[in-house]
């Protein structure tokens, strides 16, 4: 990861208000870098925005931004834009906990892959993990650092990011996971390097101590709530995992014997799961270098078993979704977005943008849409 300075933009949003658009843009010390979000992500704000009563074709338009620029699921949006929607609805009336608030309303499924993969892991611990890997994947200015060897856990938040961002994020983070262990998830407590504009406030919403002008921003878990399982036993969810599943394997080559058995365990988990061979391995109770083995004696690799289930869910993503391709690379289990298009491009003999756009993108996977 490249080394980034930080430029600190303090925009006074109206009397008394807290300066939540300081350095919503990082940039790097030799060149300018401006930091930007994925345009479904500006949507779900702007949906926010709108449960609170604003207008937003004015905070749009404060921003220079048009409801058509928000339709592409790959174009991206500067993070100074969304600054300037905040001060413009500050200016207009002015929130105090605006992050707080914005998140309150936002349900879920707003944010269609963040809450897919929440609701895919086991536990509080694997959702977070995820969560953490999902931010770094898009570019988000938060970065999330897990330290699982503490007791309790932390889950902390680099310095950098704009205290507005910290704020939306741990909010979303902590209510996020409540909902999903039906109530029982709760923080021990949250950290701010600053000071929010109602720390009583959110202690009410999130159910914790607040600890203002902390030495770093994020929140401690206990071990007990780390392990809480997850509500992924949903129906509705299985069943859609189900006929993903089924429609992956209907795509890929045919196989026989173990290979067959691996490839279905591979399309069961190819969205969002472990498709690590140890991982695999354990489902068949035997271990990795054994499962190897036996592949090998039929004639097929580990590798090209796990390729061929990412060619055929990455092509359904993008020919069935409104998710961004780095969000694609994702799903598919690529941490960085470069390796997944030079895959794509051996794959389907185009870039993930191209394909996008030809007739074999017939929109057939299951759909994600934001709210």
């Amino acid at each position: 990861m490249p080394q980034w300075s930080y430029e600190q933009r303090v925009r006074p949003m109206t009397a008394g208000a807290k300066s939540l658009t300081a350095g919503a843009t990082r940039r790097v010390a030799s060149a300018p870098h401006v930091w930007s979000m994925p345009a479904n992500d500006v949507r779900t704000f702007m949906n926010a925005f709108d449960r609170l009563g604003y207008a937003v074709d004015p905070l749009l338009a404060s921003a220079a931004i048009r409801q058509r620029d928000l339709d592409d699921p790959d174009a991206r949006i500067p993070c100074e834009a969304l600054g300037a929607i905040i001060a413009c609805a500050q200016r207009e009336r002015f929130t105090p906990n605006l992050a707080l608030e914005l998140a309150h309303v936002t349900p879920p499924g707003s944010s269609p892959l963040l809450d897919y993969l929440v609701l895919t892991s086991d536990t509080v611990g694997a959702g977070m993990r995820q969560f953490a890997r999902y931010l770094h994947l898009v570019g988000n200015p938060v970065v999330v650092e897990l330290h699982d060897d503490d007791d309790p856990i932390r889950v902390d938040m680099a310095a950098g990011a704009a205290p507005f961002s910290i704020e939306y994020v741990t909010t979303v983070a902590i209510l996020r996971l409540r909902a999903e262990t039906d109530g029982r998830f709760a923080a021990r407590d949250v950290s701010f390097r600053h000071t929010p504009d109602d720390a009583a406030g959110f202690e009410r919403v999130l159910g914790c101590p607040i600890n203002s002008k902390a030495p770093a921003d994020g929140f401690r878990v206990s071990r007990d709530a780390w392990r809480l399982p997850l509500r992924r036993r949903d129906p509705v969810l299985r069943q859609m995992l189900e006929t993903q599943a089924n429609e992956i394997l209907a795509r890929l080559p045919m196989r026989t014997g173990l290979a067959q058995e691996v490839q279905r365990a591979l399309a069961s988990r190819v969205a969002g799961g472990d498709t690590g061979i140890r991982a695999i391995a354990r489902q068949f109770a035997i271990s990795g270098r054994t499962l190897q083995r036996r592949l090998a004696d039929a004639g097929v690799s580990y590798q090209s078993l796990l390729d061929d289930a990412r060619k055929e869910a990455a092509g359904r993503y993008l020919s069935g979704s409104r998710l961004a391709i780095c969000e694609v690379a994702y799903l598919v289990g690529y941490s960085e977005p470069a390796p997944f298009h030079r895959a794509f491009k051996r794959w389907y003999g185009m870039t993930p943008e191209a394909f996008r756009q030809s007739p074999q993108a017939a929109p057939t996977a299951p759909r994600f849409t934001n709210a």
